[in-house]
């Protein structure tokens, strides 16, 4: 019997487990302003309520998103530290392809989108329940009109909320993502490239 445990911060926190590759609970905290307080609780109480430990879980699967750039670090920081911590192994997907593999009955073109801030979507667009291209980052009204799934919609076609134990039973039939997550923008704190002095400039005499 092997346990995945599905981690994803893209948005809301998202934790996930499946058996042998079925899900069997998942739970979300909606919340996206703190990610850090919320998951590794999260992860403890949804490990506790099948009756399992952390220690239990045997691979771990993670959201690389689209994001914004803190919460969604969160999340894949804690996914690797557990990982590396227990020696099981890690696999990263897209998020996005997440919420696409949630629609069972999908047409055989539609859009995937979640919040960017900043009156902006993350989005893809999928052709038969595959991602046509890398995820892009705009505004609403340069979307495809198509029949769409995601968060940011009131009453999407699709599914609305990333469900985190499809994300740990299904992350094999999905496209890896190994290497750097899809920030796509950069963060929105940044270290200053010169500090500012806060004394007044004083005026050369004429």
């Amino acid at each position: 019997m092997t346990w995945t445990l599905g981690i994803d911060t893209s948005h809301h926190v998202a934790a996930g487990l499946a058996r042998d590759g079925e899900p069997v609970a998942s739970e979300v905290v909606p919340d996206t302003r703190a990610h850090g307080e919320t998951l590794i609780p999260l992860v403890q109480r949804l490990c506790a309520s099948v009756g399992i430990a952390v220690t239990d879980v045997g691979a771990y699967a993670v959201g690389m998103g689209p994001g914004p750039f803190t919460g969604l670090r969160v999340g894949i920081v804690a996914a690797r530290t557990l990982a590396s911590v227990s020696g099981r192994p890690l696999h990263g997907v897209c998020s996005l392809d997440v919420l696409a593999a949630q629609w069972v009955d999908a047409p055989p073109e539609f859009v995937v989108a979640s919040d960017a801030r900043r009156r902006e979507f993350y989005w893809a667009l999928y052709r038969d329940g595959t991602r046509v291209d890398d995820p892009q980052v705009s505004a609403p009204e340069t979307l495809p009109g198509l029949p769409a799934a995601g968060p940011v919609f009131d009453d999407p076609a699709g599914p609305r909320a990333l469900d985190a134990g499809v994300l740990a039973a299904c992350w094999g039939s999905l496209p890896p993502v190994d290497g750097e997550p899809f920030y796509l923008r950069p963060a929105d704190a940044t270290v200053p490239k010169a500090r500012k002095s806060a004394l007044p400039r004083l005026r050369a005499p004429r």
